[in-house]
């Protein structure tokens, strides 16, 4: 048993990209399905929501509070939160129809790391990018995928860690954040047959935590790939893990009930929060400055 319960009764289509803004003391999430960004604040269990003219697939905070750096389904842009202004900064595949972005978040030398999603079909036409602290965007030397998840990197940036879910693989390479150089990619761990590894973090001790998409849990790697530790869930699908709270000592999971058979049960698509049997977090990376290890 677990102490993870929803932090409200409303259920999400497609939640995902979780993180904790330590800046404005709020944990941050988007529903891909319904174009719509929330936040939580747990000083007072409000949830806020914002909606936008395009499904926003994944953000990262900067050193602005309350301004957002956003992939778009097509664009890479910026939100400030305070007043709803939102500026397209570049677009993403613009030629490649069926293309939209989907995982990401920021490496430890302050650049925007996502992937792309092909909606088409089981092809691998997508591709990992990097929009740097200078605004270019260009293409990390990865292997190409059908759906891009599991962005996230060591505590010392040196280790990206990434997949192709239906590859049911997590993969990893050294990473050059000053550069946006790959090498050595090698499979970090594999997960059981019929389920996908979705959105992961990494705690302070450099283990990395995934949500098991059609698995019902939350599971922490040690950095040799083995199974540490298992959190398991009621809700079928779920998509995405951060630590939160001042002391980084809980977590948040969100889930999805898009594409399920059948009606949902009574915890798809809920975002559940509670404390981990293990681990802390570390500060989420913001764009535009360096991190130090």
């Amino acid at each position: 048993m677990n102490d993870f319960k929803p932090l409200s009764e409303h259920r999400q289509a497609h939640a995902e990209g979780v993180i904790w803004d330590d800046l404005k003391g709020v944990v941050r999430w988007t529903d891909i399905a319904t174009a719509t960004l929330y936040a939580y604040d747990p000083a007072t269990g409000q949830v806020s929501e914002h909606r936008l003219p395009s499904r926003p697939c994944c953000f990262a905070l900067t050193h602005d509070p309350g301004v957002l750096v956003l992939a778009l389904e097509k664009q890479v842009a910026r939100l400030d939160t305070a007043d709803g202004t939102l500026h397209v900064l570049t677009d993403i595949e613009p030629d490649l129809i069926g293309m939209r972005a989907n995982d990401g978040r920021c490496d430890r030398g302050g650049n925007f790391i996502f992937g792309t999603l092909n909606e088409r079909g089981p092809e691998k036409t997508a591709s990992f990018w990097r929009y740097a602290r200078d605004g270019r965007l260009d293409r990390l030397a990865l292997p190409k995928a059908a759906i891009t998840n599991s962005i996230c990197f060591s505590p010392d940036g040196g280790t990206m860690y990434f997949t192709d879910s239906p590859s049911a693989e997590i993969m990893a390479c050294d990473y050059d954040a000053a550069t946006g150089e790959v090498d050595r990619i090698r499979v970090f761990a594999r997960l059981r047959e019929g389920y996908e590894p979705d959105g992961s973090t990494i705690d302070a001790d450099g283990f990395l935590w995934n949500a098991e998409w059609g698995a019902s849990r939350v599971v922490r790697y040690a950095p040799d790939g083995r199974i540490d530790t298992v959190i398991d869930l009621p809700s079928r699908q779920p998509t995405c893990v951060t630590f939160a709270g001042p002391g980084l000592d809980r977590m948040v999971v969100t889930s999805a009930h898009k594409g399920l058979t059948g009606e949902p049960g009574p915890f798809d698509g809920a975002i559940f929060i509670g404390t981990p049997p293990v681990g802390r977090g570390l500060p989420e990376a913001r764009y535009g400055h360096a991190v130090a290890p």
